[in-house]
């Protein structure tokens, strides 16, 4: 079974990188943002509409390093899905790699394989997200979700 992965690679420092996904999320996954995304053990929800949104336990964070998110609750209510709530008890992990004045992101959604009904929209998601984490952290700017 294949977790979907993805490997980024950045100019931008290791810091740089870790607050995007720790303190600016609502400037590029979705402005629809509620919650504590900083603190281990704190709770947040990004939602795309009244129909979608994503419950995150900030499992672990290891500052400049790694962030884990495990998704308590889940809701994909698009009229192609049968299973809407997939992305439940699903693992979400960043890890940053910071070498020759580079950093590598490393993101794997465990529990995202391609068996999942979801498979292909959420990676269709994932790749819109990150493109634009990846213009949030170059240029300060995202491209989130906006209603």
């Amino acid at each position: 079974m294949s977790n979907f992965k993805k490997t980024i690679i950045y100019s931008a420092s290791d810091k740089a990188v870790y607050d995007a996904l720790t303190n600016s999320i609502s400037k590029w996954w979705t402005e629809m943002f509620e919650g504590i995304s900083n603190e281990q053990g704190q709770t947040f929800t990004v939602s795309f509409g009244a129909n979608v949104f994503k419950t995150m336990l900030v499992e672990e964070l290891v500052p400049n390093q790694k962030v884990v998110w495990n998704v308590k609750d889940s809701l994909i209510d698009i009229p192609d899905l049968k299973n809407k709530a997939e992305w439940i008890n699903t693992k979400i992990v960043w890890e940053i790699d910071s070498r020759d004045n580079q950093t590598e992101l490393h993101l794997t959604h465990f529990g995202l394989t391609p068996q999942v009904e979801c498979y292909n929209i959420c990676q269709n998601g994932w790749q819109n997200f990150t493109d634009s984490l990846t213009r949030f952290i170059n240029t300060g700017v995202g491209n989130p979700f906006k209603l």
